[in-house]
């Protein structure tokens, strides 16, 4: 389903879709809604980590802060997108860039 989401936001000219995969099963689709914590960029040096924890019986992604955040520093994690053929430029900036987000 999330597959088929991704075409559909791309098909309705929607820049960017937020879908973040939980396990093997379920993937958040905050696209079209979700809080502004979707918004959080990828780097490949992070200040932030995502885990995914069970909280009354569903599971939710938490980011917490790898070391303390300085005020005007922007909020970021490793999305660890799998290796793929077609590859995806990173942006980050960071002294020890991948080059690509997979």
């Amino acid at each position: 389903l999330a597959d088929l989401r991704e075409e559909q936001y791309e098909r309705e000219g929607i820049g960017s879709s937020y879908l973040f995969r939980v396990d093997d099963e379920i993937v958040i689709d905050a696209t079209k809604c979700g809080n502004v914590a979707r918004f959080v960029n990828h780097s490949c040096e992070p200040n932030c980590i995502a885990k995914t924890i069970v909280a009354d019986g569903t599971k939710r992604i938490v980011i917490y802060a790898s070391h303390d955040i300085q005020v005007g520093e922007e909020v970021t994690y490793d999305y660890k997108f799998p290796p793929e053929e077609v590859k995806i430029p990173c942006l980050c900036g960071s002294v020890n860039c991948r080059g690509y987000l997979n």
